[in-house]
């Protein structure tokens, strides 16, 4: 599988680099694009890295290209990690019929439903192969935290609830909170999973803290005038669940910003560095 790596783009930028790199995925069973920010530090030796996980519509251009994170990565020594949000080239029946499902929109779940399960495991993809693919042969360290927007928001806070002390942090910007209780994440599952709903909540955040012991930290920024926000979102079910069950949930309504890149942008800089005080510790 590593033997496919290949580098297919390189830009320079804040002292580091910007490589995108495509592979054979086993995961998937085709071929997967990520890109890799690496800090002017990893020209030294190994840094550890951020996980970002896009949202729907995305690859894994849209938050290299619109985020602005490359100059604090710079400062702080932290490569960053993004991955696409799908598999890609499949054409299977329906894939590209809608733009919040299919194509684009893999939703980080593992498929069991014919004949997704073949190919849409993004959470597989991103939690197990695509770290044990790129720590080692990329000058990145075993130490990783997770982030996302919108549909990458859910996966990254499912992805470190799921997998205890795989990552070091977690955050999200207007993540899809509770996805068997909103539009799309009912479409997404009962295409994906099937439709057995108590499937579901193994990749719903508010029911996996529902039963959690223990959870780490949450940081979420949400936007108050966020389009998406009372349908798809619910970030009240977020806070009313870590409020029951003591989970430490930090989160901050900011007004007026919408479900843009101009939200993310405007405070990507402080969920940076509250995983740079993770990695370092």
């Amino acid at each position: 599988m590593s033997d496919s790596l290949e580098r297919i783009g390189r830009v320079r930028m804040h002292g580091g680099w910007i490589d995108t790199y495509t592979h054979a995925s086993e995961a998937c069973d085709c071929t997967m694009r990520f890109g890799v920010f690496l800090p002017p530090q990893a020209q030294e030796g190994p840094v550890p890295s951020l996980y970002w996980l896009s949202g729907l519509t995305c690859t894994e251009e849209n938050f290299l290209q619109k985020s602005g994170a490359q100059r604090w990565a710079s400062e702080l020594g932290v490569a960053l990690v993004a991955p696409d949000t799908s598999p890609r080239g499949l054409d299977l029946p329906g894939e590209h019929d809608d733009w919040d499902f299919g194509s684009g929109a893999g939703f980080y779940v593992d498929a069991t439903r014919r004949p997704w399960s073949q190919h849409y495991r993004m959470h597989d993809y991103v939690v197990r192969e695509l770290p044990a693919l790129i720590e080692g042969r990329l000058p990145l360290l075993p130490r990783r935290s997770v982030s996302g927007h919108s549909m990458g928001g859910h996966g990254a806070i499912v992805a470190a609830l799921r997998n205890p002390g795989h990552f070091q942090s977690v955050s999200a910007f207007a993540p899809i909170c509770a996805p068997t209780r909103c539009p799309w994440g009912e479409k997404a599952f009962s295409n994906y999973l099937g439709d057995d709903r108590e499937s579901w909540k193994a990749y719903d955040s508010c029911e996996l803290l529902r039963e959690a012991e223990s959870a780490p930290a949450l940081l979420v920024d949400q936007g108050t005038e966020d389009g998406f926000l009372a349908e798809q979102l619910k970030p009240e079910l977020l806070e009313e669940v870590c409020r029951e069950r003591g989970h430490d949930l930090e989160l901050r309504l900011r007004e007026g910003y919408d479900h843009s890149y101009f939200f993310v942008a405007s405070f990507f800089e402080e969920h940076l560095r509250f995983h740079a005080g993770a990695l370092a510790t």
